[in-house]
């Protein structure tokens, strides 16, 4: 059986959470954050390794809150993404801040996975179905006429929504096989009475398909993905015009650009498990209560650490 990686992205600061790092608030009943569900549902699927992408100064509390508890079930590496984490010959815009988003995220891992390798968020609970679907295609091999063959989780729009705000998805587009055809990327869709809505590029609030698939940023990528992903970034930084400060290297979108021109295939694994997620502070306590209720429903251990 090939082996595979986990790869979680936590570099991030999530500033509509308020104040604190959301990737690490406790949730669950022995102080489990999302994470640590994450990982749970990862290595009972069959997956052998974990990389944690975080950044210099979050490191040592990453350790000593879910890293050292971790590497006891399974091995635990860190990659570090940072502003000036960039390929030689380019530099930092001046007046920028933050680092270059998923892309640059995921980059940051190379040299350190080493196998097929699934990519998720830090903050989001996505359930066991999806690790499994995953991990067994990711096992496989798939013979095509394009170059690379992916996969990603295709989460059901209703099963995504945050009861305290808008959220952003990637809105796919998928064809009778079961491939993904687009990802457009759509910030601000909100329940509604009618289901969920989002706004128009004029402003005007537009009703959502809440049977659309979505991507939850949960892919699954062969090795060669790193190598092309760095390629992508020296054209993304070389096409950055002057004074943009704020443009992210985002992975939703390479992967689109990558379907576009025929290199790829990405197959939607359709799941219908329902998200949750910490988006906003008032999401906290639904997450904690969910947590409570899939331990009742015995999908999980009261204490995921025990012997």
């Amino acid at each position: 059986m090939k082996k595979t990686t986990l790869v979680i992205m936590a570099a991030g600061m999530g500033s509509r959470f308020g104040e604190g790092i959301k990737q690490l608030e406790p949730m669950g009943p022995n102080g489990e954050i999302i994470m640590d569900y994450s990982i749970y549902d990862a290595v009972q699927a069959g997956f052998n390794k974990v990389v944690i992408v975080t950044r210099n100064d979050l490191l040592e509390t990453m350790k000593e809150v879910i890293g050292n508890r971790v590497e006891k079930m399974v091995p635990v590496e860190y990659a570090i993404q940072e502003l000036d984490n960039i390929p030689e010959g380019f530099q930092v815009p001046e007046g920028r801040k933050k680092p270059w988003g998923t892309g640059q995220a995921i980059l940051s891992c190379k040299g350190i996975v080493d196998t097929p390798f699934l990519v998720i968020n830090a903050d989001d609970y996505y359930g066991k179905d999806a690790f499994q679907l995953i991990h067994d295609y990711l096992v496989e091999d798939h013979q095509s006429d394009r170059q690379y063959n992916f996969c990603m989780a295709g989460f059901i729009l209703g099963n995504t929504l945050s009861d305290h705000g808008g959220v952003t998805r990637g809105i796919c587009v998928v064809d009778e096989n079961g491939k993904l055809v687009e990802v457009h990327e759509t910030k601000g869709i909100v329940k509604t009475p009618e289901g969920a809505a989002c706004e128009d590029g004029n402003g005007v609030m537009v009703p959502c398909d809440v049977n659309r698939h979505v991507s939850m940023n949960m892919w699954g990528f062969t090795l060669d993905f790193l190598d092309v992903l760095e390629r992508g970034f020296r054209d993304f930084l070389a096409g950055l015009k002057d004074g943009d400060t704020d443009s992210e290297y985002l992975l939703p979108m390479f992967v689109d650009r990558l379907i576009q021109e025929k290199e790829a295939w990405v197959s939607v694994l359709e799941t219908r498990d329902k998200w949750f997620g910490v988006t906003y502070k008032e999401d906290k306590p639904i997450v904690v209560e969910s947590i409570k209720r899939l331990i009742a429903e015995g999908l999980y251990p009261d204490d995921l650490y025990q012997k």
